[in-house]
C-alpha cells in the first residue's frame, strides 16, 4: 500500500468438531483506483481498464446467530452488505488527510449501520426475525489502521511478541467484569459470555452502537481478527506463538488448536502481516 510495505494475508473458517453448519464468514480483500476507459483517442484499446496499486486493506470476520440457515444467512448478507458499501464509499478516502478523519469514521460505522438494515430487511421478507451476525472489521490505509466492531468476534495486534486485543467484547460478562462484578475467569465460565448487548440483530428493537478504534501500523506488526470459536478454546498466549511464519500457515495452525481443544464452535481467523517497511 503506497510502495510502504508487504502485506501477507490470508483468511480460513471451518465448521469445527461439534457443529452441522458454518454460520461464519470472512473477507480479505484489497482496494484499488480504478478507470474503464471506453472510448480515447489515444492508442489504447477500447474498453481497457487501468488499475492503481492497493491503496486499502480491508480484512472482516462476522459471527452469525440464529441457528442454522438464519445465522449463515445474516452473517452473509453482512459480509455483503459492507463490500458493496466499501465500493461505493472508500475510494474517497484514499489520501486522507486529517481534515477528513472524522469522516472516515462516520462511514466506516455506516458501513456497519448498512449491514444492520439489509439483515433486518432480509429477516423480514423471510420471516427470521432474531437472526443477527457479530462483524469485526479492520480498515488499513498504510500505516493508519482503523477497526470498527459489534459483537464479540475480536481484533488484535501482535507487535514484538505482544498480543493486544484492540476490541472489547460486546457481552453481559465483558460488561460484568468491567464494572467490577466479576472476576474475568468467572466471565469466562458465565451463561453471560455468548449474551450480546451489541450486535447485528433483526429484531426491530435492538440498538446498533458500532465501535471505531484507531490505531498506527508499524513493518512487522501482524493483525488478527477472529470469531470466538478461536478464542474460548486457545489462549492468548497459544495464539502468540501460533502466529509465527507466514499467514496462510499461522491460520492453519490456528484452526487447529481449537479443533484439537474440541472445536466446539465454528472458528474463521483472518491474518495479516505487515513487512517491513519499504521507503
Amino acid at each position: 500500500m503506497h510502495g510502504a510495505v508487504t502485506t501477507d494475508s490470508f483468511g480460513l473458517t471451518d465448521v469445527g468438531r461439534e457443529r452441522r453448519a458454518n454460520e461464519d464468514q470472512f473477507l480479505v480483500a484489497g482496494l484499488n483506483k480504478g478507470m474503464l476507459v471506453q472510448q480515447t483517442s489515444l492508442p489504447m484499446d477500447d474498453q481497457t481498464q487501468l488499475m492503481s496499486g492497493a491503496q486499502g486493506k480491508v480484512l472482516a470476520v462476522a459471527d452469525g446467530m440464529g441457528g442454522h440457515v438464519a445465522g449463515d444467512r445474516a452473517s452473509a448478507l453482512a459480509i455483503r452488505a459492507i463490500t458493496r458499501y466499501l465500493l461505493n464509499t472508500m475510494p474517497w478516502f484514499f489520501r486522507l488527510d486529517g481534515k477528513l478523519e472524522d469522516d472516515l469514521r462516520e462511514e466506516l460505522a455506516g458501513a456497519l449501520e448498512r449491514a444492520r438494515d439489509e439483515v433486518q430487511q432480509d429477516a423480514t421478507r423471510h420471516g427470521l426475525k432474531g437472526m443477527g451476525t457479530t462483524l469485526t472489521m479492520a480498515y488499513v490505509l498504510w500505516p493508519r489502521l482503523y477497526v470498527v466492531h459489534a459483537g464479540d468476534s475480536r481484533c488484535y495486534l501482535l507487535r514484538d511478541g505482544e498480543l493486544r486485543q484492540l476490541t472489547t467484547d460486546h457481552s453481559m460478562a465483558q460488561q460484568l467484569v468491567d464494572q467490577g462484578a466479576m472476576g474475568q475467569q468467572e466471565a469466562d465460565d458465565s451463561q453471560w459470555t455468548h449474551v450480546l448487548y451489541n450486535a447485528i440483530v433483526a429484531d426491530g428493537s435492538s440498538e446498533l452502537s458500532p465501535e471505531v478504534y484507531k490505531a498506527r501500523l508499524r513493518g512487522g506488526d501482524t493483525l488478527l481478527l477472529c470469531t470466538d470459536g478461536l478464542t474460548k478454546h486457545v489462549p492468548e498466549e497459544r495464539i502468540v506463538e501460533l502466529l509465527n511464519g507466514q499467514a496462510e500457515q499461522a491460520a492453519h495452525r490456528l484452526i487447529d488448536a481449537a479443533n484439537d481443544d474440541g472445536g466446539s464452535d465454528n472458528t474463521t481467523v483472518v491474518v495479516a502481516r505487515f513487512g517491513p517497511t519499504t521507503g
